[in-house]
């Protein structure tokens, strides 16, 4: 088959086209994730950025602990990450203020020790849950709503070590986001540890995606994305297929337990609490 001069330019222009969009494409660099409960935020990244040819998206496969994230995103080593919300992470980083877990992280459930379930069966209120001791992350965001509600709250800077100190007594449970537990613990099966059945605590947290103060386009784009994808609908039907929200929802039976509502003074001002299309409603909750 012979082809023309047209023919050629034409097929020409198109592989110059996508050379150039390749090469001129801005790079999203997010830490590679190894849990399943850390997978989500890169999914919806994945997600946003499908279609957009402006964008590439590179894992770093390196490893960055969870405190060393932050001034890594400052460095310019990562792009972008998700982290809780609080008044001081947001003096450094900017945040695209949307909760892409609807509020699901302030939605906590407890590991415990095996055999202790009888302690908490009988738990009724907030008051009679203040009787225990916690654990937590010594930096984590929400450290400060456990301590500020009155919870005798022990914290460790190491993640793996709480799981250590909570077999080993040195307090009664660890509050978890309801999409966190069950793998936390399948994952340690050598420990004495289960996920408690019949209680929830609810405050309000938000996880953000975060970008560099620096990269106020990034942030700007992210943020159209997501609220086209909620106004859409679209983003609803990708939280609600999810693996891991499909997960939670068949295992927590969130719409039975016994509620403690906490308050959460340490959030920013400009957090979007107000907004109901961003947070999740456990009555709207489908069946999954």
């Amino acid at each position: 088959m012979k082809l023309n001069i047209n023919s050629i330019s034409s097929i020409f222009l198109i592989f110059l086209s996508l050379f150039t969009s390749s090469i001129f494409a801005k790079e999203i660099v997010f830490l590679q994730a190894d849990e399943a409960k850390d997978k989500y935020h890169i999914d919806l990244i994945k997600f946003l950025y499908k279609d957009d040819p402006n964008y590439s998206l590179r894992p770093y496969r390196g490893e960055i602990s969870y405190g060393r994230q932050k001034s890594e995103i400052e460095a310019g080593k990562l792009t972008v990450a998700a982290f809780a919300t609080d008044k001081k992470i947001e003096q450094r980083l900017q945040p695209i203020r949307i909760p892409i877990l609807k509020g699901l992280l302030g939605h906590r459930i407890f590991i415990i020790r095996d055999g202790e379930q009888s302690k908490f069966a009988n738990i009724n209120s907030f008051d009679e849950l203040l009787a225990f001791k916690a654990g937590q992350g010594r930096t984590w965001a929400d450290t400060a709503v456990l301590e500020t509600s009155g919870l005798n709250t022990i914290t460790a800077v190491k993640y793996p070590n709480l799981f250590l100190m909570l077999e080993g007594g040195r307090f009664d449970f660890f509050p978890r986001g309801v999409h966190e537990p069950f793998s936390e613990v399948a994952a340690r099966p050598e420990l004495n540890l289960v996920v408690e059945p019949k209680l929830m605590m609810v405050y309000p947290l938000a996880l953000y995606l975060f970008v560099s103060k620096d990269n106020q386009e990034l942030a700007k784009d992210m943020t159209m994305k997501l609220e086209n994808s909620i106004d859409s609908g679209e983003f609803d039907k990708f939280f609600y297929s999810h693996p891991l929200i499909i997960d939670v929802l068949k295992k927590v039976n969130i719409k039975q337990r016994r509620v403690f509502r906490v308050d959460n003074p340490h959030m920013s001002a400009d957090t979007p609490v107000d907004e109901p299309k961003y947070w999740l409603n456990i009555e709207d909750i489908p069946d999954i």
